[in-house]
């Protein structure tokens, strides 16, 4: 019998990445997120200042109602809460409406209460935010945001 013995060919190296390629790859990966990750971090910032003009929009609509009914706007010590629930501090509103104006008041988007001054020092009422630090002033993120600012923009 004849036997046909096949070449039988070495094992080749595993086909795998080198090194420097792997690097090359990192700094391209590097690189894309430097350039994208800013822009997503700015979309998250516009997104929250547009929820607090949102928030502000359905609270003034909600001290409209208010003033209609009861002739005046909350006081600053009544608050926001005048919204949800009746004041108990003077003035009583005469015709607080059953149910309140609001089902619940907003929180900002750092998960804060909005401040509320009436008479305020930009018109009839003053509703503000200070930013995402919570602290007065600020630049960027960190700043006020206020009712008032509207105008501005």
């Amino acid at each position: 019998m004849n036997t046909v013995i096949k070449d039988r060919k070495k094992p080749t190296k595993s086909a795998g990445f080198t090194l420097v390629e792997i690097m090359v790859v990192l700094v391209i990966v590097a690189l894309l997120a430097g350039m994208i990750v800013p822009n997503i971090l700015d979309s998250a910032d516009k997104a929250r200042v547009q929820k607090v003009q949102a928030d502000f929009a359905a609270i003034k609509t909600a001290l409209s109602a208010y003033r209609l009914d009861n002739y005046t706007y909350p006081t600053t010590e009544q608050g926001l809460e005048a919204l949800v629930d009746k004041p108990e501090l003077p003035p009583e509103p005469r015709h607080w409406k059953n149910g309140g104006y609001l089902p619940e008041l907003p929180l900002d988007p750092w998960e804060r209460p909005y401040y509320y001054q009436s008479p305020g020092e930009n018109g009839p009422f003053d509703i503000y935010t200070l930013g995402a630090d919570g602290i007065a002033g600020g630049e960027e993120v960190n700043a006020d945001i206020g009712n008032w600012r509207e105008e501005e923009q």
